[in-house]
């Protein structure tokens, strides 16, 4: 059999697509490798939420260019994603050893192309039509928690964020193609499912009432005992319905992440954010005041062009007023195509941006560490993910998404377990079983 190897950049969408190009490719009598000098075949899933993914893309698949043109002249090499579907063309010019580029939309015609650039043919396939998706087979990643898109793209436009341009406008997948594939996950042994978009409260089946809610409570009826999870929230589509149904299902993860990005007024409307701080601590005081122990957690950019240091502040004032348990950071990177992208004469300086990043990032790890505390002497139920053989300990997930270390001499991945949790830090917590 041919031998193909992926590499993925990025989100948990990107890894949920990797895991569909394997299904595909098995179909085609390949099979998957974890060293890329024994591939036939590589493939590149790029992210393009960042310049500093964009350029690792580029940098990797110049080092397969190399081995292709020293050594390995029927490499084929596939450049996919989504700095694939904004370069197009372009990709090949740049780098004219990439046999085929494969845009975010056209994920399912994989297949098809494969047989065509066997046959020496250079192909560019970044249609903003989406190529129909059937129900395929799925080679998912050994684990307990298996990834589950239910819906993709955006049509939020935020000022800064590539996602439009890249995946397109939001579109749901079919209710049977999501039941399908949760019912197979769960039959081959996995215990969290983690449905995903980038506004998952958007989804809508096709019929009328067939949202979020409605889905989750499909999922939760199935037999067996397994969680469910659900991100990326918009904070302003998080309705009563949704928090009602997480309430009531007993399956469902007492877990928000909801992006804010600044707690900066002004900030927020650049962004073209819908909301401004009272609105968004308004969700967050409700979700707290109705359901107990529930973890929320956020994202945050640091350096918005033309944010001041009173600005950037308010933002650090929001994290702790707000009582983040986590948040993903980051400095603001230029987009291509991006409204904000164009606004170079207000773009933070470098060191200013790094300066402002240290210290949200410092931020956030006070409210983590904070965050964390408030577990310190409960018993808790967790998942267990992995079993450290070498150090006898193993490690968990608590419902709202608390990562607990517990030392054990057995591996008991896959089960759930009761632990005492006995220590708080930063990113994790510590636990001995009950």
């Amino acid at each position: 059999m041919k031998k193909v190897y992926i590499e993925t950049l990025g989100c948990q969408m990107n890894k949920s697509d990797a895991e569909r190009m394997y299904g595909m490719l098995e179909c085609l009598d390949y099979t998957q490798t974890e060293n890329p000098k024994e591939a036939d075949l590589l493939i590149i899933n790029t992210c393009s939420i960042r310049q500093l993914s964009e350029d690792k893309a580029y940098s990797a698949i110049g080092v397969w260019g190399k081995w292709k043109k020293e050594s390995k002249p029927d490499l084929k090499i596939v450049f996919a994603g989504c700095v694939a579907q904004q370069a197009g063309e372009n990709v090949l010019k740049r780098a004219p050893y990439v046999d085929l580029v494969l845009g975010t939309q056209r994920l399912y015609e994989l297949p098809e192309l494969i047989k065509r650039i066997e046959t020496g043919e250079r192909v560019v396939s970044v249609d903003e039509t989406p190529f129909e998706e059937s129900d395929i087979k799925i080679n998912r990643v050994k684990s307990v928690n298996a990834w589950i898109p239910i819906m993709e793209g955006c049509n939020n436009f935020c000022t800064y964020c590539i996602v439009p341009y890249t995946r397109g406008r939001e579109r749901s997948r079919k209710p049977e193609l999501i039941m399908s594939e949760v019912k197979k996950a769960l039959s081959e042994g996995f215990k969290e499912i983690t449905l995903l978009g980038q506004n998952v409260d958007s989804y809508q089946g096709g019929e009328e009432g067939q949202n979020l809610s409605w889905l989750l409570r499909q999922i939760n009826a199935l037999d067996g005992k397994f969680r469910i999870r659900f991100v990326t929230n918009y904070p302003t589509e998080i309705t009563e319905e949704l928090i009602n149904t997480v309430i009531e299902l007993d399956k469902v993860c007492e877990y928000f992440h909801i992006p804010m990005q600044s707690g900066d007024d002004y900030i927020l409307k650049k962004m073209n954010r819908r909301y401004d701080y009272a609105t968004y601590k308004k969700i967050c005081d409700n979700l707290r005041s109705r359901i107990p122990d529930v973890t929320i957690t956020s994202d945050f950019i640091a350096g918005f062009p033309g944010e001041t240091e009173e600005q950037f502040e308010n933002t650090l004032k929001a994290m702790s007023e707000l009582e983040l348990d986590y948040s993903n950071t980051a400095a603001y990177s230029p987009r291509e195509k991006t409204v904000a992208a164009k606004w170079v004469d207000l773009y933070i300086p470098e060191d200013i941006k790094t300066d402002r990043l240290a210290r949200l990032n410092e931020h956030n790890r006070a409210c983590c560490l904070k965050s964390n505390q408030k577990y310190l002497g409960r018993e808790i139920e967790i998942l267990v993910e992995k079993f450290e053989e070498d150090k006898k300990v193993i490690t968990g997930r608590t419902r709202n998404n608390k990562i607990v270390h517990v030392p054990y001499d057995k591996d008991i991945t896959g089960g759930f377990v009761n632990v005492k949790i006995t220590g708080a830090r930063t990113w994790y917590l510590n636990g001995e079983l009950v």
